[in-house]
């Protein structure tokens, strides 16, 4: 029987990516959920148990695709690659209603860029400091600090190596924790009390999941507000990364 599940299991390699993912993101909503009190997103808990996976799936093989080098699991392949990825960035797009984006006005519209910019730079500036001196790897890692999606796309676009856009992974991973972990202990200091202060703060902040943790541990009617202002920076960030952000890095570091 178990013979038979294996093969049904390596033929279907996409359906079988799908169940994996959906298990892991039922375990990770559980432990979001049971062990955190939803302070830390399951999506951040996923992405942890997503990595571990590619880390050991790796290390057992010796290859370079992660869990995806066992034939059982090859289906995480297609799944995680280019295609799928960039559908599901449009499809979230598609989600944001424009009039709705507009009662943010001009705070949101300059939250919203200050909240892309202002990351890469910091992202791009750690990652000088630990030795990563070239401009593509410095865009890389400067835009996972906007988004741990933003990072892997403008390293996609730029030719980065793959441990470097693990390293935008890593980074814009830590950022939505922080920001998870940290809006509630903040939110008196920041004033999140009305529906204009979290579209402002989701400006700057950036991470969706992270901002909608967040403010869910804060004040629950403040999510959508919040979520709304940074959905947009996956496609902002996926627009200025391998674009402006990269040619001004090239052009003060050559």
């Amino acid at each position: 029987m178990l013979e038979i599940l294996e093969k049904a299991a390596a033929y279907n390699g996409l359906v079988t990516a799908f169940a994996v993912v959906g298990f892991i993101v039922l375990v990770s909503g559980q432990i979001s959920r049971r062990l955190t009190f939803g302070r830390v997103h399951g999506s951040a808990i996923a992405i942890l148990i997503g990595l571990a996976l590619a880390y050991w799936g790796g290390t057992k093989t010796g290859g370079h695709k992660g869990l995806a080098d066992l034939s059982l699991f090859g289906g995480i392949g297609l799944m995680g690659g280019a295609m799928l990825r960039d559908f599901a960035i449009v499809a979230t797009a598609f989600e944001v209603q424009a009039t709705e984006a507009r009662k943010a006005g001009m705070v949101g519209a300059v939250s919203l860029l200050l909240g892309t910019v202002l990351p890469f730079i910091v992202g791009a500036t750690v990652a000088r400091a630990f030795g990563y001196s070239d401009a593509v790897s410095m865009a890389t890692i400067g835009a996972g600090a906007v988004t741990y999606i933003v990072g892997p796309v403008t390293g996609a676009a730029l030719g980065a190596s793959s441990d470097v856009m693990a390293l935008s992974i890593a980074t814009g991973l830590v950022k939505a924790i922080m920001v998870m972990v940290g809006t509630p202990i903040a939110a008196k200091f920041l004033a999140l009390k009305t529906p204009r202060s979290a579209m402002v703060f989701g400006g700057l902040a950036g991470t969706v999941s992270g901002v909608s943790a967040g403010l869910a541990a804060t004040d629950r009617k403040l999510v959508p507000y919040g979520a709304l202002v940074a959905t947009f920076h996956t496609g902002l960030g996926c627009l200025m990364g391998p674009s402006v952000l990269f040619f001004a890095t090239k052009a003060l570091v050559g």
